[in-house]
């Protein structure tokens, strides 16, 4: 029988003898029920069965039994081959409950943060359940709901620097304890090398027994002090995560140098853009003054010190552009300072910061779109540009080549006049480009739907992984260097008796489980169901 094969399969990949004699019985059960035989033993031996399951499958065998033998479920009266199809789909509609972990979240703004809303309002969709987990931002502290029922913790710790938390280690282990009790999460999904708030709640998952996945948003050097301390740091993270994602080829092949991860653990999924939101102006502009809108930090990795070059020399050679930046930074006051040296204040808008939901107004406003970044993984900012409707020109730096074709970006290298050959080369270009062409390729070329599923693949991936115990996990931090790795086993040691600690000082039974609510909501005519929870904090 299909079922029998399918279940067989499952138990050989996810356990010895339990599994196996666990979902005989449960197939017994389901058989003889089916046929009306004895309902009384069919109630019975797939109990024993779906017990048998639960301690590997974590997930709704339990369910089926109670659904198909105690019920009426329509499977009772089906035949044997439609109640067997009923089971699988069963099986295949596991859902999880996921908890994103990133100190960038709302109200902050940049490509993580957006990134982890998009994903997390697509995963929402599927069925999943979200939440997220992040420091308070200003007054914005606790529990809020976003769209979508998404529930984030605005846990009250201040950033430290640069939106990072205060590496305190082992401080945030009772809260993190707490809300993946509450929450009862299956996976952590954590976000970004930069993060403190990420490091820590993935190792205190893995103490706990959890499946984490990480992924990577950024490019690291080999040869500074700063990138040597953060790739190690990484690989101490990295070296017990159950599968890692990065946004391009260049970004996996970055990771996998810099944390020693094997490459098969590392799975490569791009971002993508809301094209419903950046769409192109319905009238398209006139040529005779040439706009170049720059919407960035203004900060030295975003390239700022190659604007300073690279406007004034633009400017010199073509009277009719000019220029519009969006952005703060540190760079800015470098960036005014041009202005003023060369009397653009007429040619060169500074906007200062912009809000994401105004940055479509921006883009829409120009014709080309410039990058100046000296190291990048994958650049949202491009995609939201090129499905405004510009034509790119962006550095040929880190994973950017890969975002779009060739005709929809001009690249050059980090270098004032090579990027000034490339403005004159998009300029050049210009007649030929189609807003709403390349609109309508973006829309099929990113779409964040599709990074839902495929992350989704990847959390099915990492839960069925086989657990390991401490002194497994440990072999893995000893590979981290002659000192590192048994400093890095020491650290482990103690989380684990603090783990421990807390079992003793607060049990798991006595945290309140935040109980489930099913909402059922329309939108667009579409029946959409999304599992949140409520609870009055």
């Amino acid at each position: 029988m299909l079922i029998t094969c399918w279940i067989l399969y499952q138990a050989w990949m996810l356990s010895p003898w339990k599994m196996w004699t666990g979902t005989i019985l449960l197939r017994i059960g389901l058989e003889i029920h089916v046929k009306n035989i004895r309902t009384g033993w069919a109630i019975t031996v797939a109990r024993i069965g779906t017990s048998l399951l639960l301690n590997k499958l974590k997930f709704l065998l339990i369910d089926i039994s109670h659904t198909c033998l105690m019920q009426r479920s329509p499977i009772v009266a089906m035949p044997s081959w439609s109640a067997i199809a009923a089971v699988i789909a069963f099986m295949a509609d596991l859902k999880h409950r996921i908890l994103m972990v990133s100190d960038f979240f709302y109200p902050n703004f940049g490509g993580v943060e957006n990134h982890i809303y998009y994903l997390s309002q697509c995963l929402l969709k599927l069925g999943h359940k979200v939440v997220v987990l992040t420091h308070a931002y200003g007054n914005r502290s606790g529990v809020r709901y976003m769209t979508g029922g998404l529930k984030v913790y605005y846990v009250p710790w201040r950033p430290f620097l640069m939106q990072n938390t205060f590496p305190t280690i082992y401080g945030t282990f009772p809260i993190i304890r707490t809300i993946l009790l509450r929450e009862k999460i299956s996976l952590v999904h954590g976000h970004q090398a930069f993060s403190t708030l990420c490091h820590e709640t993935l190792m205190h998952a893995r103490t706990m027994g959890y499946k984490v996945v990480f992924t990577d948003h950024s490019l690291y050097g080999f040869a500074d002090v700063g990138s040597i301390h953060m790739n190690k740091v990484l690989q101490f993270t990295l070296a017990d995560v159950t599968r890692a994602i990065c946004v391009s080829h260049t970004s996996k092949e970055n990771t996998v140098l810099r944390s020693g991860l094997p490459p098969e653990k590392v799975f490569v999924i791009p971002n993508a853009v809301d094209t419903a939101m950046f769409k192109p102006a319905q009238q398209r502009l006139g040529r005779d003054e040439i706009v170049i809108v720059v919407i960035s930090r203004l900060v030295y990795r975003k390239g700022a010190d190659l604007l300073v070059e690279v406007i004034p020399e633009v400017c010199r050679l073509y009277p009719n552009v000019r220029f519009v930046v969006g952005g703060d930074g540190p760079k800015r006051v470098r960036l005014e300072e041009m202005r003023e040296k060369h009397s653009l204040q007429d040619r060169v808008e500074m906007l200062g910061a912009v809000p994401h939901a105004s940055v479509r107004s921006v883009l829409i406003s120009g014709h080309i779109f410039l990058n100046s970044s000296l190291t990048e993984a994958f650049c949202i900012a491009i995609l939201e540009a090129a499905s405004c409707g510009l034509l790119t020109v962006s550095t040929r730096v880190g994973g950017v080549p890969e975002v779009l074709p060739d005709d929809m970006i001009v690249l050059a290298e980090p270098d004032p006049s090579d990027m000034v050959h490339a403005i004159r080369k998009a300029i050049s270009i210009l007649p030929n480009i189609d807003p709403q062409v390349m609109h309508d390729r973006m829309k099929r070329l990113y779409n964040w739907n599709d990074v839902a599923e495929r992350t989704e693949i990847v959390y099915n991936r990492a839960l069925k992984c086989s657990d390991q115990s401490l002194l497994e996990r440990l072999s893995r931090y000893l590979s981290c260097g002659a000192w590192a790795g048994k400093l890095f086993c020491l650290v482990m040691i103690i989380d684990f008796l603090i783990w421990r600690l807390l079992e003793l000082l607060q049990p798991a039974e006595d945290i309140e489980e935040v109980p489930d609510v099913a909402l059922r909501c329309h939108q667009h005519g579409e029946r959409i169901e999304e599992i949140y929870r409520c609870k009055s904090e």
